[in-house]
């Protein structure tokens, strides 16, 4: 069995806005703290899930703010609506731990009303070696059993997480966002998205920090199928602030890019 296994899902739900955090959202470096991404998808599904949501329109763009890190507990999330107009609307989702005053994690979306009737696609197709073609990829060392790291499924066509330099990852979960929950194309997307940086590493992992505040996922096709890939490639000033870029793909092709802004020091 798996380790990934030992839980049914990143999240159990306790409530209708109120969720539990799994050993599976658990980030490589704070046994304590969650790895940006499963935090991120499940902002992205309140976003589509709240009360009053049009059904005629889909996420364009989703940012996310990450305040302070998301530790492993009982989480609540709010939404509100920040502009709503015929043909577009911006939505703001919060997450907050269980009694604390103030959200850990914000995410603002964009989201555009899908046309009534057809326009020119104007897109490629598939760039990549389907990940059917790649061979499973693993993590680099990490100090526990399960999390993130055990609860993603990574092939990579470039790169590796323990090379320097750009890196091409395919990524599939193998638990549902939420236990015994559907799991939808977004989730996939948004919950693989925030591995750009450590996908294409430039740093040495043992001699600096380079942590991103930050993810930007602009979408401009809907995400299809189980897969989810992460073309990305860093840069860092000698400021030390850098930028995670990273094209995103389904099996049919680009969907959209994922970006992050990254603060760089030694250790």
């Amino acid at each position: 069995m798996d380790a990934a296994d030992a839980a049914e899902g990143f999240f159990e739900r306790i409530g209708e806005t109120r969720f539990r955090a799994t050993a599976c959202t658990r980030g490589p470096w704070d046994p304590g703290a969650q790895h940006a991404g499963p935090p991120a998808a499940l902002l992205g599904r309140a976003v589509e899930e709240r009360p009053g949501a049009r059904g005629d329109m889909r996420v364009a763009r989703i940012t996310y703010e990450i305040l302070r890190p998301v530790r492993i507990g009982e989480l609540e999330i709010t939404t509100s609506v920040l502009r709503a107009g015929r043909g577009t609307e911006v939505v703001e989702a919060a997450l907050t731990p269980a009694g604390a005053s103030a959200p850990v994690m914000l995410a603002r979306a964009l989201r555009i009303r899908v046309a009534e009737e057809g326009v020119p696609a104007v897109a490629g197709g598939p760039e990549l070696p389907p990940p059917g073609e790649v061979a499973q990829t693993p993590f680099f060392p990490v100090p526990w059993e399960t999390g993130y790291h055990s609860a993603m499924e990574t092939r990579f066509t470039e790169g590796a997480f323990v090379e320097r330099g750009p890196g091409t990852c395919w990524m599939r979960m193998r638990v549902p966002l939420i236990a015994g929950e559907e799991t939808r194309p977004l989730d996939r997307v948004l919950i693989a998205a925030d591995s750009g940086n450590g996908i294409s590493a430039v740093m040495d992992f043992g001699r600096y920090v380079f942590v991103n505040s930050d993810l930007t996922v602009h979408l401009h096709r809907h995400p299809v199928g189980e897969w989810a890939c992460v073309e990305a490639r860093t840069s860092v000033d000698a400021a030390g602030i850098g930028l995670a870029d990273a094209r995103l793909h389904d099996e049919k092709g680009p969907i959209g890019r994922g970006v992050q802004s990254l603060y760089v020091a030694p250790r």
